[in-house]
């Protein structure tokens, strides 16, 4: 069974930083999408960040520019570097991933994850 295990919330003051990582047990399956999703209660869960088995990246507009996503070379430890943090990016975080045997259609579809963290939460202070 797969476990992931996020580290790295707290609480800043606007425009700090934060980083969080995600630890995941290894997949032999070549194909992925890894993510990081966040919630504020009374939304639904959004996708943040998502990186792909080809390296591709993507990110939701509000946090372009300030965010980056990436994985370490063992392909083990999945990271968010948010910067220029803002009151609006309060919210629990989780890491979300998907392994495929064989290439999908889209690697990160809709609604991809089918293992997910307990979550972390980012408290930004204004």
């Amino acid at each position: 069974q797969v476990q992931l295990v996020e580290s790295g919330g707290g609480s800043v003051q606007a425009g700090g930083s934060l980083r969080l990582s995600c630890a995941a047990s290894r997949s032999n399956y070549s194909n992925y999408c890894l993510g990081w999703f966040r919630q504020t209660p009374g939304n639904e869960r959004e996708a943040v960040a998502t990186i792909d088995s080809d390296g591709t990246t993507a990110y939701v507009d509000s946090v372009k520019g300030r965010f980056t996503i990436s994985l370490d070379n063992a392909n083990t430890i999945l990271s968010l570097q948010m910067d220029s943090l803002k009151p609006e990016d309060t919210a629990m975080y989780y890491c979300a991933a998907r392994w495929w045997s064989l290439r999908p259609t889209l690697l990160c579809p809709w609604g991809f994850p089918n293992y997910w963290g307990q979550g972390t939460r980012v408290t930004v202070s204004s």
